[in-house]
């Protein structure tokens, strides 16, 4: 059985007020789930107390189940982009059209020379702008998986680039599962870890969860039976009462 807290249990706890001083907010996911997972509960806090939310959905998330016949690639898209949709719906941030990367699932581009990274980072560098976003989400620099970190590079690039970037608050996904020492934050990195109370909407965090059918349980991508669920250990992590969050260490 894994740990579940890791080192983040120590992490100062901040009430869910602390949502309303986040202003308007725009959510990066790699992928159809990540934004459920990881800052769930913070983006329905956000909804709470009336707070724009904007999202991005970098990947085209269809290499979770890459044999299926059944559903073609763009079939698995169109399912887990309606998935994605679902779940912003119930977490109340479904009032603004997300903005779809469509960048391959697996293959999102980290570095400035990879096809596809400089068009994605002007892309989201024009939504943050247009949304006037205050405050961005994004997973750990060091999250473990490729696509994590590679969003992470795109989005630090696009907010290079902005004469005022927003307040960039990072989350975890793998980390709760994979995380080696190395993955984890370290003194040169600059950033503090903290906790945020997400227990008023924990029911409602876990309804979006389960709104990704395709990445929790059997019976959409049926012929696929090697393809990717989330086990129930890593849900796990998913069902406490606080989302762990590093944010940069000066702010």
């Amino acid at each position: 059985m894994p740990d579940t807290t890791l080192p983040f249990a120590d992490y100062p706890l901040r009430p869910s007020i602390f949502a309303a001083a986040l202003g308007a907010t725009v959510v990066i996911a790699p992928h159809p789930d990540d934004e459920a997972l990881g800052c769930g509960g913070l983006l329905a806090l956000l909804h709470q107390v009336g707070q724009p939310v904007a999202a991005v959905l970098v990947s085209d998330g269809s290499m979770s189940h890459p044999k299926s016949v059944l559903f073609s690639t763009p079939a698995r898209q169109a399912v887990r982009t309606g998935e994605f949709r679902h779940a912003l719906t119930i977490l109340g941030a479904d009032q603004t059209e997300p903005l779809l990367l469509g960048l391959p699932d697996g293959r999102v581009p980290g570095q400035a020379q990879e096809p596809g990274f400089l068009e994605a980072v002007a892309q989201l560098r024009r939504f943050l702008e247009r949304h006037q976003a205050a405050t961005v989400l994004v997973p750990w620099r060091r999250d473990p998986h490729p696509d994590h970190r590679a969003t992470s590079q795109l989005v630090a690039a696009a907010l290079l680039e902005m004469t005022q970037p927003p307040r960039r608050l990072e989350y975890v996904v793998w980390a709760w599962e994979r995380a080696a020492p190395a993955d984890l934050p370290t003194p040169t990195d600059g950033v503090r870890g903290f906790r945020v109370d997400v227990s008023a909407v924990a029911a409602q965090k876990q309804r979006a969860i389960a709104a990704h059918r395709s990445q929790v349980a059997p019976g959409v991508f049926t012929d696929d039976p090697s393809g990717f669920l989330l086990s129930e250990e890593m849900l796990a992590h998913f069902a406490g009462p606080y989302e762990v969050f590093f944010e940069a260490a000066d702010l």
